[in-house]
Parts: C-alpha cells; sequence; structure tokens
C-alpha cells in the first residue's frame, strides 16, 4: 500500500502568517506524514501568529487525524524582499515591528536554520505580496511592480540559492502560483499577474539548474482562490470563489487541505520524477475555455 512517509524529514515553509493560507495547510500536510516543520513568518505579523498560537487560536484547525496538534520545531522572522542585511533600508530597520528583531533578511536565516538544523529536506514558498495590488496594471507604478516581483518571485529564486547547498540530492522545492500567471484576472493588479508568470518560468529553469547543481526537484502549484487573509487583501475573492465554483467541472469551493495534500506528495518520494512542472489544483477550472455562468451561454450548460 503506498504511503506518504515523511518521518525524518525537515520542512521549511516559508510565509505562514495565521492558519487561514495554503502555506499552514501544507505545513499540516507534511506534519501529518511525519515531517518536522520551521516556518518563516513576515516580520510585521510574528508575534500576532506567535501569539495566536501559544493562546490557542489556532488549535482546530491544529488538530491532525490521530487528534494531536501540529507542532512547529521553530519559527524565524522571515523578510524574503531582502537577501542580506546591508540591503534593509534606514526605514526598516526602525521601524517599530523590526526594531527588536534581527536576522531576518533570506541570507540570515538560512544560515541559523542551518546551525540549528544542519539541513532541510523541503522548502515550501509561500510567499507572495504587491503593495500595489488592488491598482491595474496600466496603473502601477514602476516600484509597485517591481516590489511585486521582488517579494513573490525573485524570492524563490534567492530562498534556493541559499537553502539549496544544505539540502540532500533528493530534496523537494515547491512554490505556489495562479492562474493571472497566464490568462487576464481583472483586479489581480499591481504587478502579481506578472510575478506569478515569473514563478513558473523560474520554476523551469530552476528545476534544471538545482536539480543539476545539487539533485533537488523543483514545482510549482497553481492553486485555485482560497478566503486566505491575504487573498481578502485584493477585494474581491468572494467574488473570484463564486466564478470558479460556478464555473469549474466540479462546483464545489476548493478547500486548502486538498492543495495541502498534493504537495505532499510532490515533495514526497512518491513524485520522485516529477520537477519543472506547475501543477493546477482548481477544481478543473483551467480546462474550461467558457464561463457557462455567462448570460450569453444561458441553458446550455447541462
Amino acid at each position: 500500500m503506498l504511503s506518504i512517509d515523511l518521518k525524518g524529514k525537515k520542512a521549511f515553509i516559508a510565509g505562514i502568517g495565521d492558519d487561514q493560507g495554503y502555506g499552514f495547510a501544507i505545513a499540516k500536510a507534511l506534519a501529518e506524514a511525519g515531517a518536522e516543520i520551521l516556518i518563516g513568518t513576515w516580520p510585521p505579523v510574528l508575534k500576532i501568529f506567535t501569539t495566536a498560537w501559544s493562546m490557542g487560536k489556532f488549535d482546530e484547525s491544529r488538530k491532525l487525524e490521530n487528534g494531536q496538534l501540529m507542532t512547529y520545531k521553530k519559527v524565524y522572522p522571515l523578510d524574503a524582499a531582502f537577501d542580506t542585511p546591508d540591503e534593509v533600508p534606514a526605514e526598516i530597520r526602525e521601524n517599530k515591528r523590526y526594531a527588536d528583531l534581527s536576522g531576518y533578511t533570506i541570507a540570515e536565516v538560512a544560515k541559523a536554520v542551518q546551525e540549528d538544523e544542519g539541513h532541510i529536506d523541503i522548502l515550501i514558498h509561500a510567499l507572495a505580496n504587491a503593495p500595489e495590488v488592488k491598482n491595474p496594471l496600466l496603473e502601477t507604478s514602476r516600484a509597485g511592480y517591481l516590489a511585486a516581483q521582488s517579494a513573490s518571485a525573485y524570492s524563490l529564486v534567492s530562498l534556493l540559492a541559499h537553502f539549496g547547498p544544505m539540502m540532500p540530492k533528493g530534496s523537494a522545492v515547491l512554490s505556489l502560483s495562479y492562474l493571472a500567471s497566464e490568462r487576464a484576472v481583472p483586479g489581480y493588479g499591481g504587478g502579481m499577474s506578472s510575478a506569478k508568470a515569473s514563478l513558473e518560468s523560474d520554476t523551469r529553469t530552476l528545476a534544471f539548474e538545482a536539480g543539476r547543481k545539487w539533485g533537488i526537484r523543483v514545482n510549482t502549484i497553481s492553486a485555485g482562490p482560497l478566503r486566505s487573509r491575504a487573498a481578502k487583501a485584493i477585494g474581491f475573492i468572494d467574488n473570484m470563489i463564486a466564478y470558479a465554483k460556478a464555473n469549474a467541472p466540479l462546483m464545489k469551493e476548493l478547500q486548502a487541505e486538498e492543495v495541502g495534500r498534493m504537495a505532499a506528495v510532490l515533495v514526497s518520494p512518491l513524485a520522485s520524477a516529477v520537477t519543472g512542472d506547475v501543477i493546477v489544483i482548481d477544481n478543473g477550472l483551467r480546462c474550461m475555455g467558457i464561463a457557462v455562468d455567462s448570460p450569453a451561454y444561458q441553458g446550455m450548460s447541462s
């Protein structure tokens, strides 16, 4: 009987800030399979996250199939917009949400993880940020566009460059993308669609380079819309979910756990020959060429 066995594996998940997103669901699925969990959290939400965790606010979400609660070994402050300390501007260093923290750049976090653990076997990139995400692309500034690329796409390149040397042959890297990488999604602005396209392109190149250099697999999951804290910032997530449910072959709301389970498969030995791929998990919406709930198509969708 095939099973997902990640016992003895160490997984670093970058981008968990609460229990609502895909990052948390992936961490839970990996923990369910036996992996040790290390978390990288954006400094501005670090205290909120750790306080909520310790107060039991995530206990229901953390519950595993055996009744125990998912645990993490350590949480690291991580701002993936910066590779090294000298890149952090004064206004960030002096910000009250950063002032009491240190070692939150990618290079520093990778070094700390190596010192603490020696190696990791799984790297999850669940990061995305665009300061102008509510702006149409034509109204996005150069700074806003580049910020989206930096935080949402280049961060994968940098994370793998810094963590790759400590990852044994056969390790796996996984990121999260979205349909807007290849199709127009009005309202998904600020350069985020471009960043997701970059992420998918980089996945293929990184699969080649990291595969040849370290024997590491690199894939991305293109997941359907989820009512996460980050998605709510876009402002029309409920409409996106309703559209997907109305037009996908499987007329149901996508659950974070469904993405988490596929992530566990992709980073496990069961997917040992899968790399450089974009795996779509969206109840089949991607295969549709027409919106069946359109008034122009009414009465023909049964």
